[in-house]
């Protein structure tokens, strides 16, 4: 990762322009997992981990991209936008081909250089931050006006249909909608959302990084969506305005879904717990009770690991190490399972001494030693202000 200030300057001498410079943030998910795709709520925030992209345009019909943490680089034409051999290219190509499908008017050419530092396959989006950083650049550079939200509905489907990753619209719209001491309380149903303060100087984020990521993950996610949408099946035989579990209780799990498959009902019961979870949640910090909402995690973990079944070993441990520890207040494993993160709250001056302290038990009893991540809050895409420290010392 290069400086800000680096960043322009490498890309004036690479393209000979004095270019635009955005940033857009990785993201952390709180609590609300494997919501998203029930119409449920989730509850994430943008990071202090940011993609920082230089733009300009150069009076020829050519877009000339250069990834500079990998040294590399590609080139095509505003009117050849394809998919490429390579995947970086991809995230920003397939952003230009839905301005484009979108009648947004991208029919000059334009160098990219970019560079960041969310840590590469930890569960915290950094191909969101490239696509959003992209969106809001072209958006910026062609005065195009488009929305914030309409700007992470194109990085997101550029995501589903160049990339080809059927995401949800939780990583792109926390990278674009993200506040300073705020989460995001997103509405997947209808994209309505709610600003959740998270105002404490006093707590980290603590993100431990397991280092697997067991094969068994897509596989399981698209087994798991199914068994959602089996138990609104059975329910809504008789209750034909559920349509998602967001409209579920437990009350009409037990009596249409577990007599009839016991493996649907558990999965289905964790969602519908969880949709109600991240609201008491909620309400815990409107209290600044963050010790109650910490321990909600310790549930919603719990809750992935038996009903859900994404979990795994290695997960189960990171978050059994921090279980009775004094400075955590809360633990869960993070993103669609099997490998990947959790995310803990630890106090702040002690973030540090913990992540230690649980790498070597970790690295004790599996042999794993693992890389960790301590996050900030942070405010979602913008332009950078290459005069102001905060974002000129990356």
């Amino acid at each position: 990762m290069i400086k800000a200030a680096n960043l322009k300057k490498l890309f004036i001498e690479k393209f000979s322009q004095n270019p635009l410079i955005v940033r857009s943030p990785g993201r952390v998910n709180l609590i609300g997992e494997h919501t998203d795709y029930n119409e449920g709520l989730v509850l994430p925030a943008a990071i202090n981990k940011n993609v920082y992209l230089a733009i300009a345009k150069n009076n020829t019909d050519k877009v000339r991209l250069y990834a500079i943490d990998l040294s590399d680089s590609f080139e095509t034409t505003v009117d050849a936008i394809k998919k490429t051999d390579k995947l970086w290219p991809d995230y920003i190509l397939g952003v230009i081909e839905q301005l484009q499908l979108n009648n947004y008017a991208i029919n000059e050419g334009f160098d990219i250089a970019f560079s960041g530092d969310i840590p590469q396959g930890a569960g915290l989006s950094s191909s969101a931050a490239l696509e959003c950083a992209t969106a809001f650049a072209l958006s910026t550079l062609f005065e195009l006006h488009i929305n914030k939200l309409d700007i992470a509905l194109l990085s997101q489907a550029a995501e589903n249909q160049f990339v080809g990753v059927n995401c949800g619209l939780m990583d792109q719209f926390a990278s674009v909608f993200g506040k300073e001491q705020h989460l995001v309380k997103l509405d997947c149903a209808d994209y309505s959302y709610e600003y959740i303060p998270f105002k404490t100087s006093d707590i980290k984020i603590l993100l431990l990084d397991t280092q697997v990521k067991h094969s068994l993950a897509s596989s399981a996610y698209n087994e798991r969506r199914e068994q959602c949408e089996e138990g609104v099946r059975l329910i809504s035989r008789h209750h034909p305005s559920v349509t998602s579990l967001r409209h579920a209780t437990e009350e009409m799990l037990l009596k249409y879904v577990k007599p009839v498959d016991e493996i649907v009902y558990r999965r289905c019961s964790y969602v519908v717990a969880e949709i109600a979870r991240l609201q008491l949640a909620c309400e815990d910090l409107k209290k600044d009770d963050f010790k109650a909402f910490g321990q909600r995690m310790f549930e919603t973990h719990e809750g992935l690991e038996k009903q859900y079944e994404v979990s795994c070993k290695e997960l189960d441990l990171l978050v059994q190490l921090v279980k009775g520890n004094q400075y955590v207040l809360g633990a869960r494993m993070m993103g669609g399972g099997f490998g990947g993160c959790t995310i803990n709250l630890v106090k702040a001056d002690k973030a540090e001494e913990v992540a230690q302290q649980v790498a070597a038990a970790y690295k004790e009893q599996t042999g794993i030693e693992i890389p960790y991540y301590i996050a900030e809050i942070n405010s979602g895409t913008s332009i950078v202000d290459l005069t102001q420290a905060s974002y000129g010392q990356v």
